[in-house]
Order: C-alpha cells, then structure tokens, then sequence
C-alpha cells in the first residue's frame, strides 16, 4: 500500500495503472463468529469498540462494472453502528443472502463484513466494461449498489429489487485502504475538498437531497416551512443547508445550546432547543401525550409568525413521529428515513387522514439525486459539516460517539491519508469558499 499511498500524496496519478493491486489490505470490520457478543444487553450497552476491529483481508476480485479504490479517507454513519450492535439484524444475514445470487456475489459472503459507506480517493482499477472512469481518477462513492437486471430498477433505482447499501448490506466497504464498488457509484471528487471533507457528505448529503428536494421525496419548493430533526447531526445539517439555499424556511430542532449555536451559525434563524424547553412527547414507554404535541406545534406557530409546517423531515422515529404527524399543516408531508430511537412508529391517525396529511418513506438515493447532490457540494452551494476526524485505528470509538450522539455533524476518518488537509486540488476554488468550509467545518 506504501507505493500507492506515496504515488496519490506525490500527485502522480498516471502512474497508478502502473501499480499493483495489493494481495491484502487493512479494513475496519465486525466478526461474525462475534455477532452475539451483545445478546440481551440494552442498545446504549452494546459498545462498537469491542466489536469494530482493524485486521488485514484479502483484496477481493475485481469483477465486471466494478472498481478497486484507494481510499484515502472515510466516514462513520449510523449504518456503521447499526452494524457494529447488530441491530435490528447482524449484517451478516445480508451477505449471506447476497452471495447465493452468483459466483461473483459469493465473494461478500465472508466471516467478516468490512464496513463503511463513504470514501474519498482514487480510483486503482477497473473492470470489464468499464468506461467512464480510469485508474488515476479522483472520486468519492455514493452508496447504492444495484445490478439493474429488472426492469423495476430503470425508472428509480432506489426500487431495483436488488438494491443494496454498499458497506452495509453487501461487504469490502469504505472503511480500509481499498474498496470494492460498482462503477455507478463513483463521482468526481469537489477538487477544493481535502479528502476528509470529500469524503463525509456522501451518503448522508445524498439522502437529504432525495428525501426533502427530489420529486421522490417532500418535492421542497421555496417559502415551505420545514421542520427539521437533529438539524445540526450528520443528516439534518445538510437538510438545514438545502432548506435555506433552496428558498425555504427551516425550523431546526436540537437538543443543547451548543447545537442552537451551530445551526445559527449555518444561517437558521428559528430554533428550538427541546432539552432547554423540556417536551417529553412519551409519558412512559406505552403512552404519548398530545398535550406535549400541542405546545411544540405553539412553539413552531410563535416562531414562523402563524405558519404551521408543510414538510416534517423525519428521521429520530418512535420518539417524535406522534409530534411529527401531528404538527404538519392540512395537506402536509411528513417524509421519513431511518429511524435512531425506534422502529416502531406510533400516531394518531385522526391528525393524518382527517388533515390530508401524507408520510412519505424515503431511502438514501439514485445515482442522479447522488449525482446533483455531490454537485452542490461541488458548486460550494452545501458544505461539509465535518466536526471530527479520527484515524482508522480509532474506529471504535469514533462510532461509539455517533452511537451516544456526542458529535455533532460527520465524523471523518483517515485511512490511507496519513493527515488531515491533503487533497486540495483547486486552491483559488477554495479560497472562494473558505470562509463557509471553516465554518461548517466547525460544526
């Protein structure tokens, strides 16, 4: 890994087809003869430091429409802890499952699942039938891996039937020196971005891009009220920056002073810290309390001047879905992904049906919602809200803050970079936006 380490940092990317692909690599991984190292402990027990490893793998076999990476840095998102818990499911069921598609397939299905959803770096090789891309390329990857081999996949590929979350449902992820993708994953990588900050918008900048301004999702158009969740975590800061620069009127919901600070400082002028103004939507675990609904909804009222919230960008889930249904205006979206407090999701469907409200489920995104979402992040018209950066060996640890919601924005990792603030190609570009870059990059 040393010479290709050393070509990237010398800039000599045409010598990369020259090189050769390592037989092995270093990877962030969880074990599957490990998966039940946290039975029956309660989900904030379950520690991704005990279960995230760092171990040489064996480089995969490069197949047709596919690319070997360098990566030079990568992110944790919260696939990556759901994976290192093995919640709701151990991963490993996904690879199983994978691998009986085909010979060339099979090779996810391993003891180990390499994690990761996002990278930065360069591209190493290419398969057969690949085009568009060649070694010496500067990328950065979105995360979904479809075969396309249905015709249900051709009008959104977000409904193939064989779609995956690479990294999470298939294996050789971002997280490690080399990655295994498919082509249509890769993007050019924002020259003005080090690579750290190229590499943490991928998939959660993607995502609120599908979800708050595709037709697939709350189709945002200017003046909507949005109110947004966690507005200033990994995704809801980038659904904060596309609300204000797309027109619309965010209302950022936080849970401390210090997050209020960050969301002002992207530019949102109303905010409500829900900790300091005490809602507890849930009076025990069975029973939610519409009282609490009916404030919050008085709250988003008192700051829009009357306006109730045409879209609700959910994504905590069972905690704050009753609140989120309840507060869309008549004929409102709520438009949702994930879902980091629970899955199971309970409402008063008097406020949905009576009101002509909508929920609308969103999942990550097609390469073109990926492709205009890396766009804006090219354009320097979104930033990365990278807070942390941590090396791969730290791994860990950096998903255990992500777990517990101690960071804020992204969290970076370096892989093959050996520091922080490498990979600027175009410095004026940069310059042009460095004042926006620090102060995202504060986040």
């Amino acid at each position: 890994m040393d010479d290709i380490r050393d070509a990237i940092l010398a800039d000599q990317l045409d010598d990369i087809a020259g090189l050769p692909v390592p037989e092995s690599y270093r990877a962030v991984l969880v074990r599957k003869d490990e998966q039940e190292m946290f039975a029956g402990l309660p989900t904030k027990e379950k520690d991704p430091r005990k279960s995230l490893h760092v171990e040489e793998v064996a480089t995969p076999e490069l197949g047709p429409g596919e690319a070997i990476v360098a990566v030079m840095a990568s992110s944790v998102n919260y696939n990556t802890v759901w994976t290192s818990i093995f919640e709701p499911v151990s991963t490993f069921g996904f690879l199983e499952r994978y691998g009986r598609q085909n010979a060339l397939t099979k090779r996810h299905d391993l003891p180990y699942h390499v994690v990761g959803s996002d990278l930065a770096g360069v591209v190493l090789r290419v398969g057969a039938g690949v085009n568009r891309w060649k070694p010496g390329d500067e990328v950065v990857a979105h995360c979904l891996s479809v075969e396309l081999e249905d015709p249900a996949g051709h009008d959104d590929t977000m409904l193939d039937p064989q779609q995956r979350i690479w990294g999470f449902e298939t294996n050789f992820g971002g997280l490690a020196e080399l990655a295994l993708v498919k082509s249509n994953q890769l993007m050019p990588k924002p020259a003005h971005l080090s690579w750290e900050e190229a590499a943490s918008p991928g998939l959660v900048n993607s995502t609120a891009y599908r979800q708050l301004v595709s037709r697939n999702g709350a189709d945002m158009k200017q003046g909507d009220v949005v109110l947004i969740w966690g507005a200033s975590g990994g995704l809801g800061s980038y659904a904060t920056q596309m609300a204000l620069n797309g027109g619309a009127i965010p209302v950022c919901v936080v849970s401390s002073p210090e997050k209020a600070d960050i969301v002002r400082t992207m530019g949102a002028e109303l905010v409500i810290d829900r900790s300091a103004e005490g809602y507890r939507f849930w009076k025990d675990e069975q029973t939610q309390d519409p009282r609490e609904w009916q404030r919050f909804g008085k709250r988003i009222r008192e700051l829009t001047g009357g306006d109730d919230v045409d879209i609700v960008f959910e994504h905590p889930g069972r905690e704050t879905f009753g609140a989120s249904v309840y507060v869309a205006k008549k004929g409102g979206t709520i438009v949702t992904c994930a879902s980091t407090s629970g899955y199971m999701h309970s409402y008063d469907n008097r406020y949905l049906w009576m009101n002509l409200k909508r929920i609308v489920g969103s999942h990550f995104a097609n390469y073109k919602e990926a492709w205009e979402a890396n766009r804006l992040i090219d354009k320097g018209l979104v930033h990365p809200t990278l807070s942390k950066v941590y090396a791969m060996e730290e791994v860990g640890q950096a998903a255990y803050d992500v777990h517990h919601n101690s960071h804020q924005g992204k969290v970076g990792v370096l892989t093959l970079a050996p520091t922080e603030g490498l990979g600027v190609k175009d410095a004026e570009k940069r310059q042009k936006h460095l004042t926006a870059i620090n102060r995202f990059r504060g986040v």
